[in-house]
């Protein structure tokens, strides 16, 4: 439910670029400000979960994105439309920045990596669904029949939610202390071995979630000329990074979690290359290749960060997380350039660039390991 209302625009930008007489960073505004502010919001909902609990907190911010998404529905100009996101984006942070503090509190420590692997696959599936219900629903019924469409699934999401998350078994408050939440994200951004992975989660989504805003426009371009619902079956790649999610904890049991990240990566930037080609089909395949290696590798960064973080493992979650929504809110502005000079070679050489020092970074990360070990 959270990651298909964060994508159902994502098919619609060509869309909505012309609706609105706009240009194709200003359609994917729609897709920013929802990352921007989900991202800014987790760091509150991580502290106030340490205090308040977990499934409350996860089911008041799930019934605003409802409420929001029935909103979005009936929106009339493109100003009205960003700030709906812009709030929908504030409740969509309040389930990703507790989920993982949750199975934290209720899972052993062996199951946690495959239950955060078998989450974040599950990110993958939503990411897929809000895809295709824009691409689809907006071909047939119009960018706001994709909203009505999104806000009826998301209700019967919040349902589902409410009769089946477990009451938590093993959650201990702590006092809802400011000056101690300050102390400790501050110490989590000390931390190195926290600190890099946040890089590296960070900075690989700034990239591979951008690789597919501005993908929509070539394929929506000559030669290819594809309307918004084959847009959104592109995404079915996301299929890739739901085996890469689930995998990533069993790997974890043969290979570093260091050593893992540096695989995803380098899957990632050898799918980008193959992008480059000319054909339909390749370029699919590339990003059936992006997906398995980003998402394998955000997967076990998320797994050490939960395993590595001492005290106050929901804001160093949450924290995160914030490096990764920031990532993605703001690797268009920085792919556009190369955009605007190089079209799609441009937007590669530019992903390149990052993903050789994420790379770098967990060369760095597993020698940091290595010698507290």
């Amino acid at each position: 439910m959270i990651f298909a209302n964060v994508y159902v625009t994502q098919p619609l930008l060509p869309t909505l670029a012309r609706e609105f007489g706009i240009s194709a960073l200003q359609s994917s505004w729609t897709f920013t400000v929802t990352t921007l502010t989900l991202g800014l919001s987790l760091i509150l909902y991580g502290a106030l979960s340490d205090a308040l609990g977990r499934r409350g907190i996860m089911i008041l911010t799930l019934t605003g994105v409802v409420a929001c998404g029935i909103g979005l529905s009936l929106v009339q100009d493109y100003s009205g439309l960003l700030v709906l996101r812009a709030l929908q984006g504030l409740m969509l942070g309040g389930l990703p920045a507790i989920a993982i503090a949750y199975m934290n509190d209720e899972y052993s420590t062996r199951a946690l990596a495959l239950a955060v692997g078998l989450y974040i696959g599950g990110n993958t599936l939503g990411g897929i669904g809000g895809r295709l219900i824009g691409g689809f629903v907006g071909d047939w019924l119009g960018w706001q029949g994709a909203f009505v469409a999104m806000a009826a699934v998301s209700a019967l999401c919040l349902l589902t939610f409410i009769l089946l998350l477990p009451k938590s078994q093993h959650f201990e408050p702590r006092p809802l202390r400011p000056a101690a939440m300050a102390s400790a994200l501050g110490a989590h951004l000390k931390n190195p071995m926290l600190l890099i992975a946040y890089l590296i989660g960070g900075l690989n989504f700034f990239i591979f979630i951008n690789q597919y805003s501005y993908i929509t426009f070539v394929l929506a371009d000559a030669p290819y000329h594809l309307p918004a619902s084959l847009l959104g079956m592109l995404f079915l790649t996301y299929l890739t990074g739901t085996f890469g999610s689930a995998i990533s904890g069993k790997v974890a049991d043969y290979l570093p979690q260091t050593r893992a990240m540096s695989v995803g990566i380098l899957v990632l930037m050898l799918g980008s290359l193959v992008t480059l080609s000319g054909s339909l089909w390749l370029i699919v395949l590339g990003f059936f290749m992006n997906s398995f290696g980003f998402f394998f590798c955000h997967s076990t960064a998320s797994s050490w960060v939960s395993r590595n973080a001492t005290h106050a493992k929901a804001s160093a979650s949450s924290l995160y997380l914030v490096f990764y929504y920031l990532g993605a809110s703001t690797g268009g502005f920085y792919l556009q350039p190369f955009w605007a000079q190089w079209q799609w070679a441009g937007v590669i050489l530019g992903s390149l660039i990052v993903l050789s020092f994420t790379l770098y970074l967990t060369l760095h990360l597993h020698q940091r390991s290595q010698r507290l070990t």
